[in-house]
């Protein structure tokens, strides 16, 4: 009976900190995407005034929101796979850091 209460309060606790680990991965891909638009179209206006052919700014543009969409996309998707196997991504790396942890201790 004790083994099975202290299970459930270490996958209580691997289930915090498997959600910890996805939150923070979570912020710091939205962190990356806002700074990859903020850069991305900052460079794009900064630039603007220097390109004298409408057909470049043109093609500028475009090439800039493909890359915008495209990366933006991917992360997305990405997001939505952690979200649907986030146990097995991050139980995997807890698991290893926690032997890393207890070589070393």
């Amino acid at each position: 009976m004790e083994a099975t209460i202290s299970q459930q309060r270490g996958d209580a606790t691997l289930e915090q900190r498997i959600d910890k680990m996805h939150s923070r991965d979570r912020a710091g891909l939205v962190v990356f995407v806002a700074v990859l638009w903020c850069t991305m179209l900052f460079a794009l206006f900064n630039i603007w005034s220097y390109i004298s052919v409408p057909a470049i700014r043109v093609i500028l543009s475009i090439a800039c929101g493909l890359v915008l969409a495209f990366n933006t996309a991917a992360i997305v998707a990405m997001l939505r796979h952690y979200v649907e196997d986030k146990h097995f991504i991050y139980g995997l790396d807890i698991k290893h850091l926690d032997e890393m942890r207890r070589r070393r201790g």
